[in-house]
């Protein structure tokens, strides 16, 4: 079974994600992506390989393992964002860790098992999120009842009440009504439905409540010794003692449209089934869970035998049973990471690959060398993206009443000294264009309050004037952009 599957939308055409080819996938990534094609269809056929696999007899579908990625390239130059935006494609659970964050078990810091652990905490999250949208109408009901209720337009509907049978049974039965409180209850919610009609059409939404919240418990962390050494769990105080103590309530006093956003959520939690949201959450994480561990060039390397890059060498010998399957156990039970599509990339400028050890590189069969951007690259991130950085600013400065104009010796320009600054200094890759575009549209924006209702053309002659003086100073260009 395939399960629910998200759709996208291609034109005028919506499909499942699994109907997706890989030279859809491909097309989907060049809307954010520029440039960077064998690492696009690399992790196109990885995602289709899924599809595939789930295709398969259970038999022969469980000895199939994803084939790990292994992007190679400076940064700046796409690897995280081509993670990202698969997993966002396809509403796959992803989880981004920095190796070096973790150390080998015995050392004080986290263990390779917390990775599985944040997936596990991101596919719940998922799963939540879109249970609760799928009860969105029946909580916003609810919640309009509730408000109804608290500005006191009708009181609560009177319920039958239940007496109590003599032992030894100890049962209750209800009492019959009497006809006046039918006619009462029946002329209430009458009342009650003219009501919710004009809380509906956002009568009242000015209106301010007094309402009873739920107080949200924070999350606990304690450090406990278990098999793989000392590690970090966290929980929820309200969960162990739910039954022992009720949750605590408080009143609040707001307006009636904030009220009804945290009623919803409230009756929205009550609504799912948290158990349902657990397994479903589990098995996503498992089935189709991305991991993608950036600087896992930072644990290549021959061990020194001390100092603080001891454990490199240890990082990678407990990495090797997460990606080569393992069971992790989680606050929410065991995980098995058999299926889970492990990424990791890193520049590789002091290291290679072949550094790492031999079992952990046999875990990552697909390699792929991300290019270099060029100036050309630079031109094309700036306007062709969906959210491309020269829209992005445009947008921002409209909210203003700005209008920006960007001419195509801007574009050049900008494009220009990006490159040139890369070169000159540090490679930052795409990010140095977010520096440069600050620097460019620094006085604009200080004073886009004051330039309401103008527009202002972005030449290639007012780049120069704002970033001439920075880039020729080599040491303020390192700091500045």
């Amino acid at each position: 079974m395939l399960g629910r599957c998200p759709t996208i939308s291609i034109g005028d055409v919506t499909m499942e994600w699994q109907e997706l080819t890989p030279r859809q996938i491909v097309a989907e990534l060049d809307k954010y992506i520029v440039g960077q094609e064998r690492a696009k269809r690399i992790v196109a056929i990885a995602l289709r390989n899924r599809y595939r696999r789930k295709l398969l007899p259970e038999h022969l579908r469980d000895e199939i393992a994803p084939k790990n990625i292994l992007m190679i390239g400076p940064t700046g130059v796409g690897k995280t964002e081509i993670a990202r935006r698969l997993a966002r494609l396809v509403k796959a659970p992803f989880v981004k860790v920095e190796a070096t964050k973790f150390t080998e078990v015995g050392y004080v810091g986290r263990d390779v098992d917390g990775m599985v652990r944040d997936l596990v905490d991101a596919a719940v999250r998922m799963v939540e999120q879109e249970k609760m949208a799928e009860v969105e109408y029946q909580a916003e009901e609810l919640a309009n009842l509730r408000l109804i209720e608290a500005l006191g337009l009708v009181p609560a509907p009177k319920r039958r009440r239940r007496a109590p049978i003599p032992f030894p049974f100890g049962r209750e039965i209800e009492e019959p009504s009497d006809e006046g409180d039918d006619e009462e209850n029946a002329r209430l919610e009458r009342l009650r439905r003219h009501y919710l009609l004009r809380m509906k059409a956002g009568e009242f939404d000015e209106e301010e409540v007094e309402i009873e919240v739920e107080e949200q418990t924070p999350q606990l962390f304690v450090n406990v010794i278990g098999p793989q050494g000392m590690e970090q769990v966290g929980f929820d105080p309200a969960d162990l003692l739910g039954s022992l103590f009720p949750k605590r309530k408080r009143k609040r006093r707001m307006k009636v449209k904030d009220a009804r956003r945290i009623l919803m959520q409230e009756e929205a939690q009550k609504l799912i089934d948290r158990d349902e949201v657990i397994r479903e959450a589990i098995r996503r994480s498992e089935e189709d869970g991305i991991i993608f561990i950036d600087e896992i060039d930072k644990i290549a390397g021959r061990e020194k035998g001390y100092g603080p890059d001891v454990s490199r060498e240890g990082v990678q010998r407990d990495l090797l049973p997460i990606v080569e399957g393992s069971t992790v156990m989680t606050r929410y039970g065991p995980v098995h990471t058999h299926h889970i599509l492990f990424i990791a990339a890193g520049a590789f400028h002091v290291t290679k690959p072949s550094d790492l050890i031999p079992e952990l590189q046999g875990r990552f069969p697909l390699r792929v060398e991300l290019d270099p951007l060029t100036k050309e690259d630079f031109k094309r991130i700036l306007v062709e993206p969906e959210n491309a950085l020269v829209k992005q600013y445009t947008a921002l400065l409209a909210t203003e009443g700005v209008t920006l104009k960007f001419t195509e010796d801007a574009i050049e320009a900008i494009a220009y000294y990006a490159e040139k600054v890369n070169q000159e200094t540090e490679n930052i890759g795409a990010r140095r264009l977010h520096t440069i575009m600050e620097k460019v549209l620094e006085d604009i924006s200080f004073r886009a309050p004051e330039l309401a209702g103008e527009t202002i053309v972005i030449d290639a002659e007012y780049v120069k004037k704002q970033l001439e003086g920075v880039v020729k100073d080599r040491d303020l260009s390192r700091y500045i952009l």
